[in-house]
C-alpha cells in the first residue's frame, strides 16, 4: 500500500498517538482477497483525502493486536482522531462508501478503546 504505514505491536500505540488528524488502521492478511479490495479502496480514499493517515497491521504476524481489537474478520478498520481511538469503521471496499462511512463515524462521539 503506497503511502501507507505498517504497524507492529512494538510501535502501534506510540505511532498512532503521535499522528495528528484522522487515521485509519486496517487489519489485513496476505492472500486475503477482501483485503486486496480494501487496500485498493483505501488508496482511492487516500488520493481524495491526502491528509488522511492510513496504517496496516498484518493480522497473521500480530496476534496480540488482533486479540486486543477483537478482530474476527478481515479486513477490519479502526478510526483514530488526533491520535486517540475513535471507533471501528465498517464500509464496503469502495472509496465513496469509505468516505461516507468515515464522515458518519467522525460525526459520532468517540468510544472507549478496546
Amino acid at each position: 500500500m503506497p503511502n501507507f504505514f505498517t504497524l507492529t505491536q512494538f510501535d502501534f500505540h506510540q505511532r498512532l498517538t503521535e499522528t495528528p488528524g484522522i487515521s485509519l488502521v486496517c487489519f489485513t492478511a496476505a492472500g486475503c482477497g477482501s483485503c486486496r479490495q480494501m487496500r485498493q479502496a483505501l488508496q482511492g480514499l487516500h488520493a481524495s483525502r491526502p491528509a488522511l493517515s492510513v496504517f496496516e497491521v498484518d493480522a497473521q504476524h500480530e496476534p496480540g493486536l488482533v486479540r486486543e481489537f477483537d478482530v474476527f474478520h478481515l479486513p477490519s478498520l479502526f478510526l483514530y482522531r488526533a491520535g486517540e481511538y475513535h471507533r471501528p469503521l465498517e464500509a464496503e471496499p469502495l472509496p465513496d462508501r469509505l468516505a461516507a462511512a468515515l464522515d458518519a463515524a467522525l460525526a459520532l462521539p468517540a468510544l472507549d478503546p478496546p
